[in-house]
């Protein structure tokens, strides 16, 4: 049996509305207003949370689409991106570049360029030689000593040099030592007739060291985040 005790939400509506007014509101907005239920399976955060991994997978897709992909060392080998073309290879043209790497080893021996020792050493085994003037000094292939040039490309097993005689050298560093000099500052260019004079002088007074290729078989890159070991190595 139905009660005819007014509600709570008409004794609400009945203060801001006329009697007529509160069962018109009461019957269309209240008592027979439809009511959406939403699905609650799967839940909206799942499917929210797909929707954000589905869009960061789209632009990883999407970045690495436009991102060219490098080249291979086969394709690198077949452009000859590495080959020196036959006008460039030229001594003169790499001599300011043995000026700079002579500046920069400089700079990075600071006084031990005078007193050498240990720490000279570990700088020197971290340090980039492209550009560096090298000579063979002693190699288990007889042929090979005294091939003096400067580098133009440091590998992970050789060394390849130009010779003043505009030639091309590629030194494997296994069974190798290679002589470096390193003049304390910059020389001026000496007349023709006191020349040999000079360079005698020069020499005396150059911070002289060997390097030897076994034990220097790295890459540039990966040679100055190793340390290597103090020891006695057999000389060739």
């Amino acid at each position: 049996m139905a009660s005819n005790t007014p509600s709570v939400t008409h004794e609400l509506l009945a203060r801001a509305h006329s009697p007529d007014s509160v069962s018109r509101i009461y019957s269309d907005k209240i008592q027979h207003r439809p009511l959406f239920l939403r699905p609650n399976s799967p839940p909206p955060s799942a499917n929210a949370r797909a929707a954000r991994r589905k869009a960061r997978d789209d632009k990883k897709k999407r970045a690495n689409a436009l991102k060219p992909k490098p080249l291979s060392a086969r394709q690198r080998r077949s452009l000859g991106l590495y080959d020196m073309p036959r006008q460039g290879q030229r001594y003169e043209i790499f001599v300011p570049l043995n000026r700079l790497w002579l500046g920069y080893v400089r700079e990075i021996l600071g006084n031990e360029l005078y007193t050498g020792g240990q720490g000279a050493a570990a700088k020197l085994t971290a340090a980039d030689y492209h550009g560096a003037e090298i000579e063979v000094s002693r190699s288990r292939c007889p042929s090979r000593v005294g091939i003096r040039g400067i580098v133009i490309k440091d590998s992970r097993f050789t060394f390849e040099v130009i010779t003043p005689k505009n030639k091309v050298k590629l030194v494997p560093k296994e069974g190798t030592t290679f002589r470096i000099m390193v003049p304390p500052t910059e020389t001026q260019e000496a007349p023709h007739e006191s020349e040999a004079a000079s360079t005698e002088e020069r020499d005396a007074k150059a911070f002289t060291f060997e390097v030897l290729g076994d034990q220097f078989q790295y890459r540039p890159a990966d040679r100055a985040n190793k340390k290597f070991r103090v020891h006695y190595l057999k000389l060739l």
